[in-house]
């Protein structure tokens, strides 16, 4: 049914990560899927320049959250109760909900799966990653809560 999985993950929420990979390895599973962790560094470079912050150490400060979100994929992934050979992880740095959808594209993915919470007025006001992955992907999106 499925060949490649993509499975964004936010290293500092653990609730949302194993709820969507709870979905995403049986699904894996049931098809023999390749799963694709992915996390997303949000890009801070309109931030540095915006408040005229130094921009050098604001990247070395990405630089290390991207080392530091490789290691924990690297840490999730190994608990994953599939074949190393079908699971693989990346870190990148830019804007989730863009930097998922080229990566979908980029990995051929049929499917993403994306934890999310239940919807508050924040989320109405300002959007979700989720919700944005689901308004502009050319593929399905299961949103897992």
């Amino acid at each position: 049914m499925y060949k490649m999985i993509l499975v964004p993950i936010d290293v500092t929420e653990d609730v949302l990560t194993s709820n969507g990979l709870k979905h995403a390895v049986y699904l894996a599973k049931m098809s023999q899927a390749k799963l694709m962790l992915f996390h997303s560094v949000p890009d801070i470079s309109k931030f540095s320049i915006s408040y005229n912050y130094h921009y050098e150490l604001l990247s070395s400060f990405a630089d290390k959250a991207v080392e530091r979100s490789k290691e924990e994929l690297k840490v999730i992934a190994a608990k994953i109760d599939l074949p190393a050979e079908q699971v693989r992880y990346f870190v990148d740095y830019g804007t989730p909900r863009d930097k998922v959808l080229a990566k979908a594209k980029e990995i051929n993915a049929d499917l993403i799966v994306i934890g999310s919470r239940h919807p508050s007025i924040s989320t109405h006001l300002l959007g979700s990653t989720a919700s944005g992955i689901v308004a502009h992907a050319p593929i399905s999106v299961l949103v897992v809560r």
